[in-house]
């Protein structure tokens, strides 16, 4: 019987479910406290007597440090684990609401961005290692859906909850710590579903299971572990951070500017032309939705990325030009949204075939802090476009940064290694018949030549191409 004809067993796809959906809880839950102070800044203005820029310097604070600490958390991850990371994190959390809660004016709001910031840092490198050590590859990509939806809804959910909370409670004090309980439970019910995120444990078991090929008494060391800081060397990893720096100066551009530039150009009511981000967002989470099966079935990430984001920034481009209606201006922006969302199993899956193999934090850390760098380097830039009246380059811009992270995509996808048959890979990709093989002495078991893919070849080996689809 060859490898392609033997499926995971059906308790590999419950237990992928666990990991999937902890997660995804997880990532929504720092994306919530991306805006964490934000729909509160009206309510600061009148209790501490702030202006706009002291409020912004909040924002700015939170983005440096989330993205020098995620660069660094991905180094934390690999050496001690990604489950007590994520718990510190959540931890983090709850002590920026608490922060926020006991402020008696910007020193204390800047701890409580402080703390966030420090919080959001690993959420990344933590949330891919785990995804990528214990979810098999056949369903990493449904994975990678969710966990970008997830954190859509983290930050649609975030503004509702916190000014609802705001008009019930009457009080900064009681919002803020009603916040705090919300971290306080998703940690409670990260530790109670600890066994789900344990990514060291599963690790452990792969390289017993690869150890045992090799000499008696001789320790294997951890793939990756000698150099730290030797993934730094690799174009491939500098490209993907390019790519995410690209892509994101697209979003930041429509997050926070899109609606104020439709106004110009469209002559829209400027509560209508806020709708962009709502549109485009909702539109972002229903493609990521698809870009899961999308990427299962077609296995190539570079051409998903370049067909969905050279589709996007053509419809943005169009809405710069200025010559269509309002309404219709909104609805194309909005649904450049989509081709953004499909993109986004994709990238991640990208990303992963430029970890060298025992770097997945450290990776994953750096490649994201662009995410950051993006954030804070694209607000004041596009800012400055729509104050010298060029509300047009709004949409331009975003156009051409997604074209950039195209090319990016098709770089990393060049220096990657040659292509693995897909199928070959979901048949070896389940860790857990590796482990229960481990435990029975059965060392027959096929799914178990995952832990020889992940501790010999790596995430070089994973590389992508076209290959039959997976629905066979």
């Amino acid at each position: 019987m060859s490898s392609q004809d033997i499926a995971p067993p059906a308790e590999s796809w419950r237990s992928d479910a666990t990991t999937i959906s902890l997660v995804g809880l997880a990532h929504g839950t720092s994306h919530f406290h991306h805006l964490l102070l934000a729909p509160m800044f009206p309510w600061f203005i009148t209790a501490y007597g702030l202006n706009y820029a002291q409020l912004g310097l909040l924002v700015s604070l939170f983005f440096v440090i989330s993205g020098i600490g995620q660069a660094l958390a991905g180094f934390l991850v690999d050496r001690v684990g990604a489950r007590p990371v994520l718990y510190a994190a959540l931890s983090c959390f709850a002590l920026a609401s608490l922060s926020a809660a006991w402020a008696d004016g910007y020193g204390g709001l800047m701890l409580a961005s402080a703390l966030a910031g420090l919080g959001n840092a690993p959420f990344h490198p933590v949330d891919f290692t785990i995804l990528n050590r214990r979810v098999a590859t056949a369903r990493l990509g449904h994975a990678f859906s969710v966990h970008g939806i997830t954190g859509n809804i983290g930050w649609a959910l975030a503004p509702l909850v916190i000014a609802g909370l705001m008009a019930l409670t009457g009080s900064l004090r009681l919002t803020y710590l009603s916040i705090s309980l919300i971290s306080v439970i998703v940690l409670l019910i990260m530790v109670a579903n600890r066994h789900a995120l344990d990514d060291v444990g599963v690790r452990a078991a792969a390289t017993q299971s690869v150890g045992a090929t090799h000499a008696p008494g001789r320790a294997r060391p951890e793939p990756g572990g000698d150099a730290p800081l030797a993934f730094l060397a690799l174009p491939s990893v500098w490209l993907c951070f390019g790519f995410l720096f690209f892509s994101t100066c697209a979003m930041s551009a429509i997050q926070s500017f899109a609606g104020p530039a439709l106004q110009r150009l469209g002559g829209l009511a400027p509560s209508t032309a806020a709708l962009v981000v709502s549109g485009y967002m909702v539109c972002g989470a229903l493609g990521m939705v698809a870009g899961g099966f999308v990427l299962a079935r077609t296995g190539r990430a570079e051409q998903v990325i370049s067909a969905a984001l050279i589709a996007s920034g053509l419809l943005l481009l169009v809405v710069g030009t200025g010559w269509l209606p309002g309404a219709l201006a909104l609805a194309l922006a909005s649904a450049a949204g989509l081709g953004t969302g499909l993109a986004g199993p994709s990238r991640d899956m990208l990303i992963r075939r430029a970890a060298p193999p025992g770097a997945t934090g450290r990776v994953y850390g750096m490649v994201y802090s662009g995410l950051d760098l993006g954030f804070a380097l694209a607000a004041p830039v596009f800012g400055r476009l729509l104050d010298a009246g060029m509300p047009g380059a709004i949409f331009v811009g975003a156009a051409l940064a997604l074209f950039a992270a195209v090319l990016s995509a098709w770089v990393i996808a060049g220096r990657s290694a040659p292509a693995v048959g897909m199928a070959d890979i979901a048949a070896r990709s389940d860790t857990r018949p590796a482990v229960s093989a481990l435990n029975s002495g059965d060392a027959s078991t096929p799914a178990g030549s995952h832990a020889t893919l992940e501790a010999s070849q790596g995430a070089a080996a994973l590389a992508i191409s076209a290959t039959p689809p997976l629905a066979r």
